[in-house]
Order: C-alpha cells, then structure tokens, then sequence
C-alpha cells in the first residue's frame, strides 16, 4: 500500500501538468521559465538543506554509491551493444545510448525517495545522485561526440568535467555534503528561507515534468524508443539490484541507489541532443514513453527491494 500511496500520487501531479499544457494553463514561455525556477533555485535548495543538516557517518554509503556508478557504466556498453545488434541509425544511435543511461534524478527520482523513504532516504539519494549526476555528464558527451554528425568533434573531458561541476544539483550535494563534514549548523533565518523555497520544490517539478511530455514522435521507430525506454528503467535498475544483491548490501541502505536508477530518461537528453548533436525528435520520445512506465516499473522495483 505504502508503494501504490507513494507512486500514484507522484504521477497524478505529473498528469495534472500535462492536461495544464494541453489546456492552456502553462504555456511555452512559462514552463521554460518555471523549469529554470525549479533547477536553479528550489531543487538545489531542498537537497543542500537536507544534506547540510544530515549525520554523513550515518548516511553516506560508499559500497552503494559505488555499485550505482558501475551499473550506469555497464548499461552504457549495453545500450551500445544493443544500438549494433538492432542496427540503430547513427543519426540516432548516441541519443538512444545517452536515454538508456541518463535519470531524471533532481526530478522524478529524488522525489520518489522523498515520498517513499523519509527525509533519511532522501538524503542518502541525494548524495548518491549528485555523484551519478558527474557520471552522467561525462558519459553523455563521450557517447554523443562520439556518434556526431560531424567526425570531426573531438572529446573535451575538461570541458565536460567543468560543465558537470557547474549543475545547481551536483553543486549543491557537494555543498550540503562539505557544510555537514565541517560540522557546521545552518542560520536560523537561512534554515527557515531554505524551508520555503524547497516547499515548491517537488510539486513545481513534478508539474513541469507532465507539461513537457510529448507523444507526437512516438510513431517515429516506435520500437527503438520503446527498446531505450526498458533498458532505462528495467534492464538498469535490475543491473543494480543484482550488484546490490550479490555484494550483501541491505535493502534500507540500497534502496536510495535503486530509486535513482530506476527514474525515467532525463529531460536534459533532449538539449544535450541539440547542442551536441544527437536526435532530438528521439529524445523528446524517449523521455516520454520512459516516464509513462517508470510509472509502473518503480512500483515493481520497490516491491523487490
């Protein structure tokens, strides 16, 4: 019941902001806007105050963070065997690598383990997700330079290492981890405006997630996206899950990893698409069809754990 009471809940506000865009409510201008809001400001602030006042002896899992980084390396050279094996276009074929591995994390899965675990899960997925996050970046220009239109990109790690630590949400995990480490207390009137802002955190992400969906492209190799899809939400977290199985981790301390890797493609895939030169008609597929049944699959994954 605590599974269903968590889950269904989640994806009613996220089908609330699609009939809000398709009626209207939220047009273009203002979800780019609100999207901003969200990721620069209300995200970064919920995990900095959750992390900053958290006991890291207590909530940092390095077995767990470490198995969770490893299972997003593997379904990458799976997506890519996968990709030669279907014959995947190369047009397509650094996006549909990049979607089978890239979470939405600040989003839909931190804010499964918000709902699910408490405040402590949340907590340990948070910093879980800040270090997947610099993983996901790196791997995601590898992947898209690599597959470009163009062959003569050339790989900047350094340019994409800086990019990866400039993301509000990894910077805010680091910040919140570093501020607890030095046993530092937050300001009241700090404390206070943090509780604020990450009030309208979740529900405006959630909101934001349903009114960018869009199924228009779906009709486009149904199948490819459909096949990225299950490798981001079944085939990954059911890497993890084996991994955390196998090395003896309890299920209270891997089920923030498994929440992580079990959230649907993130909607950033789409801009990396565009800017590095993937397939965004794709993308915007991709996230769609893989947040529809992350809406099933997390119910599956968290009766497992």
């Amino acid at each position: 019941m605590n599974i269903i009471s968590t889950i269904v809940p989640i994806f009613i506000i996220i089908f609330i902001g699609l009939f809000a865009r398709q009626r209207g409510f939220i047009p273009r201008d203002f979800l780019h806007q609100a999207n901003r809001l969200v990721y620069y400001i209300a995200i970064p602030a919920m995990i900095f105050s959750a992390v900053a006042k958290a006991s890291l002896k207590n909530e940092f899992h390095l077995t767990v963070l470490l198995l969770t980084l490893a299972s997003v390396i593997i379904i990458t050279l799976i997506a890519w065997a996968a990709a030669g094996i279907f014959k995947i276009p190369r047009l397509s074929t650094g996006s549909f690598i990049h979607c089978s591995f890239h979470g939405n994390l600040g989003y839909i899965g931190l804010a499964v383990a918000f709902y699910y675990l408490g405040h402590n899960g949340f907590v340990r997925a948070a910093i879980i997700a800040g270090f997947v996050m610099i993983v996901q970046n790196v791997l995601a220009v590898a992947v898209l330079q690599f597959h470009s239109r163009n062959p003569r990109d050339h790989l900047n790690l350094t340019g994409t290492l800086k990019s990866a630590m400039t993301n509000p949400v990894i910077l805010s995990a680091l910040s919140g981890i570093l501020f607890s480490l030095l046993g530092l207390t937050l300001p009241v009137i700090l404390d206070r405006s943090l509780d604020i802002l990450k009030g309208m955190a979740l529900p405006t992400a959630l909101l934001v997630i349903g009114a960018s969906l869009s199924f228009e492209k779906l009709k486009l190799g149904f199948f490819r996206v459909l096949l990225s899809g299950l490798l981001k939400v079944m085939v990954l977290p059911a890497i993890g899950l084996v991994l955390f199985k196998l090395f003896g981790v309890q299920a209270r301390d891997y089920l923030p990893g498994l929440i992580i890797l079990a959230s649907p493609t993130a909607t950033l895939v789409y801009i990396m698409a565009e800017q590095i030169g993937g397939d965004p008609d794709f993308a915007v597929a991709a996230i769609s069809i893989s947040t529809i049944l992350s809406g099933f699959t997390y119910g599956i994954w968290l009766g497992l754990g």
